[in-house]
Order: structure tokens, then sequence, then C-alpha cells
């Protein structure tokens, strides 16, 4: 699909290598009412691992009881089969989690709070201020086992406080960055992102926080999903964050929906001569195994329509109309 697209002598038809990160197997699962069984979920991974996606948020270690869909997490962890360049991420919600992360070998250690107080409390329980202190600690302690990345939930906007103040975002990325954080992410966690507002935060993040792996998280909640990612590349940023068959939503934030989907996402920088290192059709074999895994129908849109670039037959009886048009029009200048 990187050849003769629609976009073709626009000026988004160069080869810019952009890099998907899918949360499906956790961000997905985590609200489904469903516990999908564990060798399902391990072969599910392992089949996205093929496809070329650059990472794959795999589980999250927290309380069973909290998310009793991921109460596998260990299971999963171990009974993957690593492709070497794919990095395997779990969701940690604290230093418990962080250990029995560390103890699986995940690649990348992702640690979650939000910039929102409201959104915050009702989500970890902890103040904005608690829940700093103890995710530094754990970028403290887990030094060089693991990359940590850190996600700001709400950062463009909360479904109970509204907008987020853009210096409150950048405040805490900066602790982060300076503590030792190798990655930053910044989620739209009930879809309230405008592009608008995506290109006025994001600009100049590279050179706020060199050397970090900046990431967006969007919903698709409104609507807006793939057209905030547009904005986002208009910053330079180059790594997004999707959810295979477009699953996910937050459980303690009112009105989210789901991710924007992986294969749609891909499917859309692909046809704008993007490079995203991955392979629609098994992109699209994988989303279909999701939905028959959750059991119902998902919001993804390339999977039910194909790619831009699919043909139909032409109508068999086409000749014949052609010739009954011209016939019309023949018939019609004579009259004249």
């Amino acid at each position: 699909m990187t050849q003769n697209t629609p976009s073709s002598g626009s000026s988004w038809s160069r080869q810019r290598r952009i890099h998907i990160h899918d949360v499906a197997m956790r961000d997905g699962l985590q609200i489904e009412p469903i516990f999908v069984p564990t060798e399902e979920k391990i072969a599910l991974i392992n089949a996205l691992a093929q496809t070329g996606v650059s990472k794959i948020e795999a589980t999250s270690f927290t309380s069973p009881k909290a998310i009793p869909a991921l109460r596998d997490a260990e299971e999963v962890m171990k009974g993957i089969q690593r492709v070497p360049g794919v990095k395997y991420v779990a969701l940690v919600p604290n230093l418990r989690g962080a250990q029995r992360a560390l103890e699986c070998k995940v690649d990348e250690i992702n640690l979650v709070m939000s910039v929102s107080e409201t959104h915050n409390l009702a989500n970890l329980r902890m103040t904005r201020e608690q829940s700093a202190r103890a995710l530094l600690q754990i970028i403290d302690e887990t030094g060089d086992q693991a990359d940590v990345n850190i996600s700001l939930s709400t950062a463009f906007g909360c479904p109970m406080e509204g907008i987020v103040d853009a210096e409150e975002v950048l405040k805490l990325g900066d602790r982060f960055a300076e503590r030792g954080a190798t990655g930053i992410t910044l989620c739209d966690t009930t879809g309230m992102a405008n592009p608008a507002q995506v290109e006025a935060l994001c600009a100049g993040l590279a050179q706020r926080w060199p050397g970090l792996e900046l990431t967006l998280h969007f919903h698709n909640t409104r609507g807006m999903g793939l057209a905030n990612v547009i904005a986002g590349l208009s910053t330079g940023i180059d790594r997004y964050d999707a959810s295979l068959a477009g699953l996910g939503g937050c459980p303690y934030a009112p009105g989210a929906t789901g991710n924007i989907c992986t294969e749609d996402l891909v499917h859309m920088l692909e046809s704008m001569g993007m490079d995203t290192g991955t392979n629609l059709d098994a992109l699209v074999e994988c989303a279909r195994q999701m939905e028959k895994m959750v059991g119902h129908e998902v919001p993804g849109q390339v999977m039910k329509a194909g790619a831009w670039d699919k043909r139909f037959p032409i109508p068999p009886d086409l000749d014949q109309t052609r010739e009954r048009a011209l016939l019309r029009e023949l018939e019609a200048n004579t009259a004249r």
C-alpha cells in the first residue's frame, strides 16, 4: 500500500517511519466482561508480534480483584514467544506490580497517572502528588532492568473537570523526564481532544524532552481520533498507541469508548505514503481473531470495508448499460 497511493505528490507522501504500539491485550481486554483464556491471549500476542508493530502492551500486573480479565499476567508473559525487534510492555500500578513485571522480564514498564486530580482520585485512589512520588520511586527501583514509560492520562481533558491546563501536563512530564523515564505518553483518555489542541500541546515537546520516546494515545469517543493523529504527526511525533479492532476504554472515565483502531490507523498512514513497518493484511486477520475472542462486534472499519485499493467486480451488464446510454445521447443529438 505504499505505492500508487491516493496521496501521491502530497506533502505527506514521503517515506516517514511511524511506530505503532498495540495496547489491545491490556487496554482492550481490561473492560471486557469475559475472561479470555490464557492460551488464546498468548496465541494472539504471538500473531500480533509477527505483524511488524513496534510494541505490544501485553498485560497489566495489577490486582486480580481490580482487573479480573488480566489475572493471568505472569502466565501470559512467560508463555509468549519473544520476537526480536518487538518491545513487550506491561502496565503496572505500583511498586509490587513493577517487581512482578520485572520478574517476568518485560522490556518496558508502563506507569500511569492522571493530570486531572479528580480522575486520579477516581482511577487510582490517590492524589496526583501521591501518585507522582510512588511512580518516581518505581523509576528509581527499576534502574536499568527495563525501560520505563510514563502515561499521563487525561492530558487533553477530564470528563469531570473539563479542559486540563497544558502547563500541568508539561510540569508533570518534566518531573519524570528529569528522574530518568525513557518515554512519555500523552493520553486522551476519553476522546476530548481536538486537532488544534493536540498541535498546540505537542509542538516543541521533542525539544523540551530530548532523547525520550514520545507517544500519543488517542480514543475515538467523539470520532476525532485519526484527525488527532494527523495533528500529532504535524508536530513531529512518530509513535502512536492503538488497539487492535478498536477495543478499549477506561472503566473510571464516564463516556469513554474504544481506542483508535490499530489496523485503521495503519491503513490511513500507509495510504498517505508513510512507513509503519507493519503488514495490514496480517493485522486485519488478528483483528478478526480478536472479535471472535470477545464475542461481539468491534469498532474497526478496515476489517469490514477492506483497504482503499480494494476493487469490486464490474457489473456484468455494464457494457449494455453503456450502449443504451450512448444510444440515448445519439438520439437526443439527432433530435436537436
